[in-house]
């Protein structure tokens, strides 16, 4: 059976269809309509059919990925920073439109999940999983499996405060009605806006970075800045869960100097006489959400 996996971000929805050894057969990406939720929920609907023509499917698994979560309480969709979302019946609009069963998890746990299955993180038990892109969020695999929890809020890294905080952390307002959480600091936003209040000068997280290969000091700074809250919030990840290791994905995740900066500073945050934790760069790039909802609905259906 085929299995296919769409990816619902803030400026693009993506599809994959995947056969039963993770190859892909098919991947599309097309322009969210946002903030329209109808005219998302067709466009989702449209995608699935087409992919199913191109493939000649007609038997399929459908996970979906969104940037939300699915309340247990009231089965309709909370959380998500694309707000036109929240409140609506997201997974019985699907069901309907497309025919098929679907099962819906927050895009940073289908971010873990592919990662744990066949990417940076596969043949260990328990993982960690971190988008830092335009937003920053987290997933959390032991065993193979997505652990959810009662609120489906496991590994909702994003949306606690940042630990060890120092006077120039600032405390920006959060989308969720918080102050200062990790998304407002470690998200490309959030270093950008963190980076502007340190320097008055206003650049993406790219840009940084290339000032910084180029020996910039004051860049060097800000990246240098980046590393220790990164490594703060991933001290405190590492110290309540002791994962067997992290993997990062995002755009953000693509600086090289994390890799080698953040696991040697956390070390005076865990808990520990010595820290094994490997911190390790998502596999799949761009594609592990997608390639994760898609694993996600087969698994579902097993």
């Amino acid at each position: 059976m085929l299995q296919f996996g769409i990816d619902l971000g803030g400026t693009k929805t993506e599809i994959i269809v995947l056969d039963a050894g993770g190859n892909t057969l098919l991947r599309r990406r097309t322009p969210t309509p946002a903030p329209s939720y109808t005219d998302i929920v067709n466009n989702i609907i449209q995608m699935v059919k087409d992919a199913a023509a191109e493939t000649a499917a007609s038997d399929f698994t459908l996970g979906i990925g969104i940037p939300g979560a699915m309340s247990p309480a009231s089965g309709l969709v909370k959380n998500a920073n694309t707000t036109c979302l929240i409140g609506k019946d997201l997974k019985g609009d699907l069901e309907r439109g497309t025919g098929k069963p679907v099962t819906i998890a927050n895009d940073a746990d289908c971010f873990a999940l592919s990662e744990a299955t066949d990417g940076a993180g596969a043949g260990y038990g328990n993982v960690f999983a971190v988008i830092i892109g335009t937003g920053c969020g987290g997933g959390w695999v032991v065993n193979g499996g997505l652990v959810s929890g009662p609120n489906a809020i496991a590994g909702e890294w994003g949306h606690n405060p940042l630990q060890w905080r120092s006077e120039n952390d600032s405390q920006i307002d959060c989308y969720c009605g918080q102050q200062g959480c990790l998304e407002t600091l470690l998200s490309g936003p959030g270093l950008r806006q963190q980076a502007e209040k340190e320097t008055d000068i206003d650049l993406k997280a790219q840009q940084w970075q290339q000032r910084a290969e180029g020996g910039d000091a004051q860049a060097l700074e800000v990246l240098n800045n980046y590393y220790l809250r990164l490594a703060k919030a991933l001290a405190g990840v590492i110290n309540l869960m002791d994962p067997h290791v992290i993997v990062l994905g995002g755009g953000v995740s693509n600086m090289p100097g994390i890799y080698d900066a953040v696991p040697q500073l956390w070390t005076d945050y865990v808990f520990s006489d010595t820290v094994v934790t490997p911190l390790r760069k998502a596999m799949h790039g761009d594609s592990s959400g997608v390639r994760g909802a898609a694993w996600l609905g087969a698994k579902d259906s097993a």
